[in-house]
């Protein structure tokens, strides 16, 4: 089971999944508020209309549809003869724009296109404000996210100043030089670069002439994690004497078991 959220619209909970970056909205939630309540999904789906917009989002989201089966069903519809579940029809055609799930969070779910559409045959009222709500609710996640953001990049930089003390203590001589010191400290911020992104701030800025910013600007949450772990273990390296080479290889070792162990915990979750 993915992330799960909830909005409230007209009186009604509805329950919002989040799977592989795809948002699902339940439309048997979206029914509780009217009086044939989930049989209304029944005849919305055998409605030809509602047949004909999802086997368009279909074919342009899904390499699998089953166009051909499609094209049957299509041509059955608004005959008086005609029934289609939504089971069946995810059988048929290999859908992926709906599922049926079963257990504690149970119920007929929809990319959030279509159950907009759905909402639509609904009531005009209630897409306004389903849509109204859903929209509120992915900008209180996104500042949500650059938040969190945020606090690792500040996080990142605390730790910096730990991580150029230790630098400054064992690593550079008295009489060094104030731009011979920038040197080392430049020298030590890539081996962390190198470690964790592959790249030298250098390499990235090449590579990235187009974008405002460091390499770190761009780092995800996750990279901001790791880079912050990978500084005081680096403070820590520097302290014992262990020379760059080698501190090198142990920091991106640890750099991948992290980022393996944040990236499938991240997975983890979105099933749970």
């Amino acid at each position: 089971m993915g992330r799960k959220n909830h909005i409230d619209v007209q009186g009604s909970t509805i329950s919002i999944l989040t799977e592989q970056e795809y948002d699902l909205i339940s439309l048997t939630d979206m029914t509780r508020s009217f009086p044939e309540g989930s049989g209304l999904i029944g005849k919305w789906i055998t409605n030809k209309n509602t047949i004909e917009y999802l086997g368009i989002w279909e074919s342009i989201h899904n390499s699998f549809f089953n166009y051909p089966e499609f094209r049957v069903i299509e041509h059955e519809s608004g005959t008086n003869r005609f029934i289609l579940s939504v089971g069946q029809w995810i059988i048929r055609t290999k859908s992926i724009g709906l599922q049926v799930k079963s257990g504690r969070y149970g119920g007929t779910y929809a990319h959030k296109d279509i159950a907009f559409h759905f909402a639509m045959w609904l009531s005009p009222k209630f897409q306004i404000y389903l849509v109204k709500e859903f929209q509120r609710l992915k900008e209180d996640e996104h500042k949500s996210e650059k938040l969190v953001w945020r606090y690792q990049r500040h996080l990142t930089k605390v730790n910096y100043h730990i991580h150029t003390d230790a630098i400054k203590e064992y690593l550079i001589p008295k009489e060094l030089t104030k731009t011979q010191i920038t040197i080392v400290y430049a020298n030590e911020a890539d081996l962390l670069n190198v470690a964790l992104f592959g790249l030298t701030a250098k390499q990235w800025r090449y590579e990235n002439s187009n974008l405002d910013g460091n390499i770190r600007d761009f780092a995800t949450i996750e990279q901001l994690v790791v880079l912050s772990n990978l500084e005081s273990i680096n403070a820590m390296l520097i302290q014992q004497g262990v020379k760059q080479s080698d501190r090198l290889i142990q920091l991106n070792q640890i750099a991948i078991s992290q980022m393996k162990s944040l990236i499938t915990h991240g997975q983890r979750k979105r099933l749970e």
